[in-house]
């Protein structure tokens, strides 16, 4: 139970959290971006029942399995998977894809990648004489087929005459589910302003029939303003121009690509949140930040917990927690405006648990 502000008693809503902290610095931002979380449910009347899922590619190294041979049929009966990173040296960057992310986000119908650029308040950018309100807008990424498939493979390997084949699977279905939700998304957004990430010039087959499908489907959409761009000049406009985004939409490689080049250009990776999500909420949904899992940085309590904090604020706003979720975001645009503590990325010396404790300090303010 909990106190109303009108002073009334509350049953809190209790949302029951997977968690997978992973690799390197994920085992230390997870833990941080959970205390904030708590904070904030004890504020807005909700509580998080964490449980944790040993399961990283230095499970892998030691089992030859990603999840030590658990099924990921442990994830259905939780309302969300909470995510830090995966990566290990040694081990190679496709096994925590395949093994681990990619069977999430295929089993429980994650088709849509989330994942909002902002500049931060107080956050330097390197693109000279922008402000926050010149960066920011949301990349749709495909998140279930396109040019991450596993369709294809090698002949007469070793020899001079190694053949190697890749296919992209498009579907109308997957097509015109990531579009419908992108086109939803920027109606719902005050510029209703949507760009679609082609390359129709080159991939002679899968792109021309994205950019068919993209136009049909904005003929269902006549409020929604709509242009496209070749993923080489869009990301030379994204550096150039940033004011001119508002959503973008774009296919599993195009996607992955612009979701790392558009958290640079708003100061870190450092900050970026991410979301892969089951919009008919059939399945759950998981969030984790864009960065990596950092072996460099891992032990040293440095690593910065912003996005993570922030991908804690996209599941709370999936799960409906709407104003948890509002005060979450307010609190760490606070801490960022103030200018302290700032971890070693965006040029401060603080450690991680110092900001995380920060944000709480800053939401219990709100």
């Amino acid at each position: 139970m909990f106190e109303s502000a009108t002073g009334g008693r509350m049953s809190e809503k209790i949302h029951r959290i997977a968690v997978i902290a992973g690799d390197g610095i994920g085992k230390e931002v997870v833990p941080a971006a959970q205390s904030v979380i708590e904070a904030t449910g004890r504020a807005f009347g909700f509580r998080c029942e964490w449980s944790a899922f040993d399961w990283s590619c230095e499970v892998y190294a030691d089992t030859g399995s990603m999840t030590g041979g658990v099924s990921i049929e442990a994830l259905a009966e939780f309302d969300a998977v909470f995510l830090g990173a995966v990566g290990y040296p040694g081990v190679p960057d496709h096994v925590s894809l395949w093994g681990l992310l990619i069977p999430i986000r295929r089993r429980f119908k994650q088709y849509v990648n989330l994942r909002p650029v902002r500049l931060l308040p107080g956050v330097r950018t390197p693109l000279a004489d922008r402000k926050p309100e010149d960066i920011d807008f949301v990349i749709v990424r495909e998140n279930n087929e396109g040019e991450y498939s596993e369709i294809g493979g090698r002949l007469y390997e070793g020899t001079s005459a190694e053949l190697v084949i890749q296919q992209s699977v498009f579907t109308r279905t997957g097509v015109d589910r990531i579009l419908r939700y992108a086109f939803d998304l920027a109606r719902s957004r005050p510029k209703k302003h949507l760009t679609s990430a082609t390359k129709s010039n080159g991939i002679i087959h899968s792109m021309p029939y994205w950019d068919e499908r993209f136009t049909r489907m904005a003929s269902l959409y006549p409020d929604v303003r709509t242009d496209q761009f070749h993923i080489d000049i869009l990301s030379a406009h994204l550096v150039q121009h940033p004011d001119w985004f508002d959503t973008i939409v774009a296919s599993n490689l195009f996607g992955d690509i612009l979701s790392d080049l558009g958290p640079a250009l708003a100061g870190s990776i450092g900050l970026a949140p991410g979301a892969n999500l089951n919009p008919e909420r059939e399945h759950p949904s998981m969030f984790e930040p864009v960065h990596g899992s950092a072996p460099d940085i891992a032990g040293k309590g440095i690593a910065n917990p912003i996005a993570q904090i922030l991908t804690g604020a996209m599941m709370l706003e999936h799960l409906e927690a709407h104003a948890g979720a509002v005060a979450l975001v307010s609190a760490v645009e606070h801490v960022m405006a103030d200018g302290e503590p700032r971890t070693s990325d965006l040029g401060g010396m603080a450690g991680t648990t110092e900001v995380a404790d920060a944000v709480i300090a800053a939401l219990e303010l709100e």
